[in-house]
């Protein structure tokens, strides 16, 4: 059901459409006789405003459009050129059409404006080819760009949505509160305060999404708050989080002595804090807060605090629900350094000195062409959604042009318009767009020829139906749905093209024959290119980011667990970073995907977060916890038996994602558990280790039982208890 916001945009945006594509049309048939300057001038501001979900305010809307235009322009002449022959026309409609499907990867924006670019290469590359007739084809399209534009900007324009900022904003000032126990929400509000932020939640024009610093540090950004949101939401479930600020807030000696054991507790929580303040502030202005990182200062200090607590006395060690309470501290502590590095890259955009670790901040320090190419030939790969689309689309479009040119179908560039409106990610949900489809055009053909036997050569009679026909069908058609938009179009194209030639009922009997051919085409190329869409390629892809996880948690371990200390190379991070982009891309297809509730597997969105919760341990543990003499033999191998065990459970569940059957491997052992004098590196690894395993437990339990059910009665990685304590940590 549409609402009655989203009704009113539409409405709004057909009266904007029909007066500009009207304004041109009707001034260069009637007043200047020029019938390629009209066609120009009606297909542009339709193919832009209409057909080309350009998401945005008015002002946005018109700034994409301005940009467009120039590369509409290089498209109509070089579709222009090539209509010379088929075969040329096919192979730059094969590149026009990758290209700019492929543009998606830039953005919401860029891949809104990106049919609308299509349609200005299809319309020129069909015959006639007359060259000389460049000049009014490219004046047209201007007039009736820049007449959208005007409209965007004047006509019912619309207004601006809330940003990202002001949501990443609200969402600190949440963990602001609920941290000085000033506003204290429940587990699930607080979950519910990260969910917003997520960018399926959040309006395409509005997504962070871009290749570029300042979108790449805010989407950063908003991970960290995300993560810093679930752990605050799990310390409150444990019931850590009121004994975390009540240690804080302690200014009298109680129980002999914790005051001075809870000393570094107390020196980083106001810092925490008072950077929140901050880091919200400068959201709100748009100026990022003075100074940097200071979080790395606040958490040496603290991490030297503790160091120096372990080594002293025996009765002046604290004990090990105060160092539980400081690891909790250090995590959060770390979601905030996350969120003040990536808010002041997002704000600022420029280039910075590189920042540790620089596998989650390489693109702070990265050249603009760097950034772009990274995000090109991360894409160039068959598990890439992005380049399923662009390849299904381009085939399409160039086997469209074949058999449009080979057959020499009468008005052949609505074959391609047929493939590019009804083409979809899916083979069912493409089925289902194209019965509507010809359903719809069946009607209007009718409607149409009756239409043009009626009125014969009477142009002033279709002069005076276009307009309102447009109107009506700009309006009814995106809130009727497809079949009524295409019957209503179809009296839109049959009264324009009756104004520009003589025309009878046979135009609309071509426009039904090649909707026809444009549908089978598109249909035929849906079925034998990832006709799945998303589906199969969301556990493919989350498949592959368990399976990069494993080694991240043994070489993380391993490098703490190293004698001596330090002697074990950081795990590589990058191939798991990758496959996390990856598996965002699909995640976020899928979930655009209708139906795709009927076909989860698991909690991929989970998954997601654990992944990052992962990544991010594996880069701030062996930064902060680095121990300076080696662990006590005993807790070592516990560590890395733990290490191991966890590994095993994200293979076994990416064997279960995937549809494999998980192989059985040895009783596993539970996660470290400190023993002996309590040093802080162990109680940080622990709370590390437990709350993995507790996310990966409840993805498990999460799958559907048919899935499970191999594994029943087998002995498996994973089956451990995640014991006391356990819970969801804050993935990001």
């Amino acid at each position: 059901m549409i609402g009655g916001v989203e009704r009113t945009r539409i409405l709004h945006r057909s009266v904007r459409v029909t007066l500009a594509a009207s304004l041109g049309f009707y001034t260069f048939v009637y007043g200047l006789d020029e019938p390629v300057l009209a066609l120009y001038a009606l297909f542009g501001p339709i193919s832009l405003g209409l057909l080309s979900p350009i998401p945005g305010s008015g002002r946005q809307r018109a700034e994409v459009m301005l940009k467009a235009l120039p590369v509409g322009l290089g498209l109509v002449t070089l579709g222009t050129v090539l209509a010379v022959h088929t075969w040329a026309a096919v192979l730059g409609m094969l590149v026009v059409g990758f290209l700019l499907a492929f543009a998606a990867i830039a953005g919401p924006r860029p891949a809104g404006a990106a049919p609308g670019l299509q349609l200005f290469y299809i319309l020129a590359c069909f015959p006639p080819y007359e060259p000389d007739t460049l000049g009014l084809r490219l004046a047209g399209l201007t007039f009736g760009v820049v007449a959208l534009v005007l409209c965007e900007l004047f006509l019912l324009p619309t207004p601006p949505e809330p940003t990202y900022r002001a949501a990443l904003a609200q969402a600190l000032a949440t963990a602001r509160d609920t941290i000085t126990g000033d506003n204290a929400l429940s587990p699930e509000e607080l979950r519910e305060a990260g969910a917003r932020l997520r960018l399926s939640n959040t309006s395409p024009a509005q997504r962070p999404a871009g290749p570029g610093r300042s979108a790449r540090g805010l989407a950063q950004a908003g991970s960290a708050a995300r993560r810093l949101l679930e752990q605050l939401a799990h310390l409150t479930e444990m019931g850590e989080l009121r004994e975390l600020v009540r240690s804080g807030a302690r200014n009298d000696v109680r129980e002999s002595g914790e005051r001075d054991r809870d000393t570094a507790l107390r020196t980083l929580l106001p810092r925490v804090v008072s950077l929140l303040d901050e880091t919200a502030e400068a959201l709100r202005t748009g100026r990022a807060a003075p100074g940097s990182q200071r979080m790395d200062a606040a958490i040496d200090d603290f991490q030297r605090i503790r160091a120096r607590q372990a080594a002293g006395p025996a009765d002046e060690v604290p004990p090990a629900e105060v160092l539980r309470r400081q690891a909790a501290l250090l995590a959060v502590a770390e979601s905030v350094r996350a969120l003040e590095i990536s808010v002041r890259v997002g704000l600022d955009g420029r280039r910075t000195v590189p920042i540790e670790p620089t596998e989650l901040f390489w693109y702070t320090h990265a050249a603009t062409t760097q950034l772009w190419l990274r995000r090109i030939t991360g894409n160039i790969s068959l598990r890439s959604v992005q380049f399923h689309n662009a390849v299904r689309i381009a085939v399409a479009l160039a086997a469209a042009r074949l058999v449009a040119g080979s057959l020499d179908l009468t008005h052949g560039f609505w074959v391609l318009l047929a493939v590019l409106t009804l083409s979809r990610t899916t083979v069912g949900e493409a089925w289902t767009a194209i019965r509507q489809a010809v359903t719809g055009n069946l009607v209007g053909a009718v409607v149409a020829g009756a239409l043009l036997t009626g009125l014969a050569r009477h142009t002033e009679a279709y002069a005076a139906i276009l307009a309102p026909a447009m109107l009506i069908a700009f309006a009814l058609g995106p809130l009727l749905g497809i079949a009524w938009a295409q019957g209503l179009f179809t009296l839109v194209v049959a009264t324009a093209f009756a104004q520009i030639a003589p025309a009878s009922w046979r135009l609309a009997e071509a426009r039904i024959v090649d909707v026809v051919t444009g549908s089978a085409i598109g249909l035929l190329c849906g079925m034998l290119a990832w006709p799945a869409g998303a589906r199969a390629e969301v556990r493919r892809t989350m498949a592959g980011l368990l399976y990069e996880c494993g080694p991240l948690i043994k070489g993380t371990v391993g490098m703490l667990a190293a004698v001596p200390p330090g002697s074990v190379p950081a795990p590589a991070s990058l191939p798991a970073l990758h496959r996390l982009r990856l598996a965002e891309s699909a995640y976020a297809q899928f979930r655009s995907e209708p139906g795709s509730d009927a076909h989860v597997r698991a909690d991929w969105h989970a998954v997601l977060l654990t992944a990052h919760h992962i990544l991010l341990g594996a880069q701030w543990l062996p930064r902060f916890d680095l121990p300076a003499n080696a662990l006590p033999p005993e807790a070592g191998d516990r560590a890395r038996a733990g290490a191991r065990t966890l590994a095993h459970r994200t293979d076994r569940l990416a064997d279960l994602c995937s549809g494999r059957r998980p192989q059985a491997t040895d009783k596993e052992t539970s996660p470290v558990r400190p023993t002996g004098p309590p040093l802080p590196v162990l109680v940080d690894l622990d709370m590390w280790l437990r709350s993995l395993t507790a996310q990966l437990t409840r993805i498990e339990d999460g799958l559907p039982e048919a899935i499970r059910r191999p594994s029943r009665g087998t002995t498996a990685a994973g089956a451990a208890s995640p014991g006391p304590g356990s819970g969801p940590d804050g993935p990001g």
